[in-house]
């Protein structure tokens, strides 16, 4: 049966600002270096995905990014090492153009390519390598809950936690044109048309847009997220791949990590325990920004509460 309840995690005194939790790890946490051992998955469509494996001994958790992430991303490395300490083994999901170069199709990765999971998925169970969880942070997060939520009980997977998710697409577009929130969409919206530009850099872009003219994240999805990826417009593709429309047939233990100031989006994105299948627990936390979640007694020694939570909750679905 489904569950909500508030979290027991509570923001360091000092970092209690959404806008601190959020920018601070983004742009002030050292960065670190592992080593991992890429893999190239090519897709059915002649395109491909590139995996980045920190391997262990242990049971395979998959992480999947966020909007224009990778493993470059602040939680990318900390995740993946707090969970090989926990005694798993682990593999990072780059998803279409978000690799080691840009992919070969005009088509891109987006919120709802649950396509391109399940070809992944079956390509790792078919030389004897399935995940027994997953984790998606943000967009990777909407991404991992509509796949749940189109398989029920075939998931494949025993646990899987989303983090930081934008719940309503169409509803967190908007947001992101208000107030505080257009500070974070320059950085997304700078950061896409710079993915872009380098993707047709050296071919003919497929569509006849002024990218320069492109001033929210809305405008960019729906003159070139929607129709690169087969979708009408920006509103027919947030309907069809927003993850809310599918939280109610998930089966799958699933565990949702969100924060209530979570700067990206309005509050009232988030579900209610009706709209929630019966796999999934919906903790939710006063404070925490977008995927940020800091706390610590000292302010040299701020301690990163995902990369705790997260492997406790696998370990106990995975009875480790």
């Amino acid at each position: 049966m489904s569950k909500v309840f508030d979290s027991q995690f509570k923001a360091a005194p000092w970092f209690k600002s959404p806008h601190l939790q959020t920018i601070w790890p983004a742009l002030m946490r050292v960065k670190k270096d592992i080593l991992v051992e890429w893999e190239r998955v090519e897709l059915r469509d002649g395109d491909f995905i590139d995996l980045a494996w920190h391997r262990a001994s242990g049971p395979l958790v998959m992480l999947i990014h966020g909007l224009e992430g990778s493993l470059q991303s602040h939680y990318a490395v900390p995740m993946l090492e707090a969970l090989k300490q926990a005694g798993f083994n682990t593999v990072f999901m780059h998803l279409r153009g978000c690799g080691r170069e840009p992919n070969r199709l005009s088509r891109s990765y987006h919120s709802g390519a649950t396509e391109d999971l399940v070809e992944v998925f079956e390509h790792l169970e078919k030389r004897g390598e399935k995940p027994s969880a997953a984790i998606g942070v943000s967009l990777g997060g909407n991404l991992l809950l509509k796949h749940l939520g189109e398989t029920g009980r075939k998931s494949g997977l025993s646990a899987a936690v989303a983090v930081s998710v934008p719940f309503h697409l169409d509803q967190t577009a908007e947001h992101l044109q208000h107030g505080a929130a257009r500070i974070y969409q320059k950085y997304l919206l700078d950061k896409l048309i710079a993915s872009y530009r380098r993707k047709f850099a050296g071919r003919p872009a497929p569509l006849d847009v002024n990218i320069s003219s492109i001033d929210s994240i809305y405008t960019f999805d729906d003159l070139l997220t929607a129709p690169l990826n087969g979708f009408k417009d920006a509103d027919d593709y947030y309907q069809r791949c927003s993850c809310i429309g599918f939280l109610n047939t998930i089966e799958t233990p699933t565990l949702i990590l969100q924060a209530k100031d979570d700067p990206f989006m309005p509050p009232d994105v988030i579900p209610s325990q009706a709209q929630l299948g019966p796999g999934v627990t919906l903790e939710l936390s006063q404070q925490g920004g977008h995927v940020g979640f800091i706390n610590g007694k000292y302010p040299w020694r701020l301690n990163y509460w995902l990369e705790s939570r997260i492997p406790k909750f696998i370990r106990q679905q995975l009875n480790k």
